[in-house]
């Protein structure tokens, strides 16, 4: 049975409507004050962020790569997305270089000066221009309809599987952050968002919006694990790579043990007590082991230039 499901139009304003449960992020004073921000631009600085951003400390972090899997996945649920990645990319020869291109122009923008961080973001641009099309209408949601990158509610969601599995890995393999540190990373992750022209109108004032905003799209009909999902789920979890292979073991039991439960149960992946013991015994085996890791093999290579250029003279 295919869901009948309002236009995106509607999706976006019942997405505002969930955030204005709260009071304190809907005032109509903050509203007027975000429309009257000047829209961050890398051309307006050096650099778009500095090491005393908490985005800055969270993301130069390489072992956040262990959440790609989960963003992926996340991001393929959406039918719209999962039909782009289907229809106009090699993703299914080269997933995980998918994820690897798109973190190396994400730590462009965060660490490099402007130059370079204005040619990562063209280069997203430029893909994005190419990629529209229509939905099979054998997907459980949002069949024969029509979708193209620049679509803000997929931008969003997008931008929000990356914020979201961020936050996660760094808690599981690094440490955990307190409140007020995660709301700091959230306030910088708005900033990227502006970058990436996601409207004010729709980004989560705060978050507690934000999680507001998952929890509502992981509980709506928007998400749904569809047939090319499936299929382009199977090239993640058991990438085509022979040099891949010998982790992918350990690369599955991570990703099925980071994705929301209902991810994990609409993409069909096996769980059960005895995996997530294991899961849980790699956590702590990372997180204990990761101290170690030389900086090299640890830190952002974007991160470590930046930090070398910005380091004071002597």
């Amino acid at each position: 049975m295919r869901l009948a499901l309002a236009p995106d139009e509607t999706l976006q304003n019942a997405a505002l409507v969930c955030h204005c449960k709260y009071p304190a992020v809907s005032a109509p004073i903050e509203t007027l004050l975000m429309a009257m921000t000047p829209r961050p631009s890398l051309s307006m600085a050096e650099r778009l962020f500095s090491p005393e951003n908490k985005i800055w400390e969270v993301d130069r972090e390489l072992a956040l790569l262990l959440s790609g899997g989960r963003a992926l996945l996340m991001q393929l649920a959406h039918p719209k997305i999962a039909a782009g990645v289907a229809e106009h990319s090699n993703f299914r020869d080269d997933p995980l270089g998918r994820l690897y291109r798109t973190m190396s122009a994400m730590w462009s923008i965060v660490f490099d000066e402007a130059a370079p961080a204005r040619e990562a973001l063209e280069r997203i641009n430029n893909v994005h221009g190419r990629v529209h099309g229509i939905v099979p209408a054998a997907e459980p949601s949002y069949g024969g309809m029509a979708y193209d990158a620049f679509d803000q509610a997929l931008l969003l969601w997008v931008h929000a599987t990356l914020i979201d599995s961020a936050l996660v890995a760094y808690e599981l393999f690094v440490k955990p952050l307190r409140p007020e540190e995660k709301a700091r990373y959230y306030a910088d992750s708005k900033k990227l968002a502006r970058v990436f022209e996601i409207s004010d109108r729709l980004i989560p004032a705060s978050l507690k919006a934000f999680t507001a905003y998952m929890e509502w799209m992981l509980g709506g009909p928007g998400i749904a694990v569809g047939p090319t999902a499936q299929s382009l789920a199977r090239d993640i979890l058991y990438p085509k790579p022979w040099l891949l292979r010998p982790a992918g073991p350990v690369f599955r039991l991570i990703t099925a043990g980071l994705l929301p439960e209902r991810l994990r149960r609409d993409y069909k992946i096996a769980w059960n007590q005895r995996r997530h013991k294991t899961f849980r015994l790699a956590v702590a085996g990372i997180r204990h082991l990761l101290p170690l890791v030389p900086r090299p093999l640890r830190i952002v290579a974007n991160a470590r230039r930046a930090e070398r250029q910005l380091r004071p003279k002597t």
